[in-house]
């Protein structure tokens, strides 16, 4: 856990949070900060995909596996 931490109050469907806990197999401060992470990298690969055709990458294999 990072050092700065913010303590929330949140309600959510008990069933939700039982299946969620069940399988990360944590805790559901874990579990929780687990589903924000997982938040953060599906809107990173959404701006990635946004990207996708705009940027030009030339790579030269034989040079790369050198």
């Amino acid at each position: 856990m990072n050092a700065r931490t913010r303590k929330i109050t949140v309600n959510v469907p008990v069933r939700t949070l039982e299946n969620a806990v069940k399988i990360t197999g944590k805790g559901v401060t874990p579990t929780v900060i687990e589903g924000l992470e997982e938040i953060e990298r599906r809107a990173k690969r959404s701006a990635l995909r946004a990207l996708r055709g705009k940027v030009r990458l030339e790579l030269d294999l034989e040079d790369t596996r050198r």
